[in-house]
């Protein structure tokens, strides 16, 4: 065979099968973006019930390479920008399950590349999310300035000035960094701009993952401001308001309020309740294990414990207890 006829023959061979690959390969519509979304929702309510754990990291990852596979074809540009939205919540899940379980590098890998995403996604409720993050891992790194900066992006994001709704939502996050600073009258004037800004919000839809936020959260919220700015007769009001009201399904949030709760007790001077009430949060969390975030206050709470009221029956109890939960995980 001539080598003209050979090459010929070969490309056109290789092209003959390429081809139903491209033509088969059928347009990405917006039923795709809905499939994709109503998985993304599921793992944001099995956080909300158990926390961040390695699975749901896993299947957040899992679920990422899917919505990428996805933009390999044929799409409108509002569909692309949509995927490229799904692609940063679901890194943004994992990156926030490693926050919760404390596996910080990971988290800080996941954010950056949720970064990325969303800006190429425009979608401004997205890069809300991220910001978000962004400040909890700086506080997890005890990095107070920057969980300020990162506070600060939230409250000045595109979704906080155009919705009240968003807006409370950065501006207690601006609170928190505040008082971690121990800037307390800072940290209360964002907190009361916060509260007001909230009952300002309308009835508009919001993305699934926002359903933590509202008033009931806004008071676990409050209270760990003022727990940190030492006012803790207020923070245990607050922690009650908040366990009033945050749902059951919710129940990593109850959890962390309950915390709260605690501490504000035991700060106050009250260790055998403040036992009673931390012991309670083995019960809220219904066996499954608890989160790294919830774990270190947990220890924060069994130091203090120990320093106020070592040699009592309740803080032996408890102490058994730890080891039990502790080994159990």
């Amino acid at each position: 065979m001539r080598r003209r006829d050979f090459i010929a023959s070969t490309t056109g061979t290789a092209a003959a099968a390429a081809v139903p690959i491209t033509k088969h390969r059928r347009s990405v519509g917006m039923s795709d973006v809905a499939r994709a979304t109503a998985s993304m929702n599921e793992l944001v309510a099995a956080d909300d019930r158990q926390g961040g754990h390695t699975g749901l990291a896993a299947i957040a990852l899992q679920g990422r390479s899917r919505v990428l596979e996805l933009q390999q074809r044929n799409a409108s540009d509002r569909v692309r920008r949509a995927l490229y939205a799904l692609a940063a919540e679901y890194t943004t899940i994992a990156a926030w399950s490693c926050i919760d379980l404390r596996e910080l590098d990971r988290a800080q890998k996941y954010l950056h590349e949720s970064t990325t995403f969303a800006g190429l996604s425009q979608d401004p409720s997205t890069g809300m999310r991220v910001w978000i993050n962004m400040a909890m891992l700086a506080y997890q790194r005890r990095n107070w300035t920057e969980r300020l900066a990162a506070a600060q992006a939230a409250e000045a994001s595109l979704a906080a000035r155009k919705d009240p709704f968003f807006g409370s939502m950065g501006r207690v996050r601006v609170a928190l960094a505040h008082a971690t600073l121990g800037d307390t009258r800072a940290a209360e004037r964002s907190l009361g701009v916060a509260q007001s800004t909230l009952r300002k919000a309308g009835e508009e839809d919001h993305p699934r993952w926002t359903a933590f936020y509202g008033s009931a959260e806004l008071d676990h919220l409050a209270a760990i401001i003022l727990n940190h700015s030492g006012k803790h007769a207020r923070a245990e009001a607050m922690a009650h308001h908040a366990l009033a009201r945050i749902p059951h399904t919710f129940r990593r949030n109850r959890g962390l309020a309950t915390c709260q709760l605690a501490l504000a007790q035991l700060r106050q001077g009250e260790p055998e309740q403040a036992t009673q009430t931390a012991a309670s949060v083995f019960a809220i969390m219904n066996g499954s294990p608890l989160p790294g975030r919830m774990r270190t206050l947990i220890g924060d709470f069994h130091r203090d414990l120990f320093s106020m009221a070592p040699s009592t029956t309740y803080a032996r109890d408890w102490a058994d207890r730890i080891r039990d939960e502790w080994s159990r995980a």
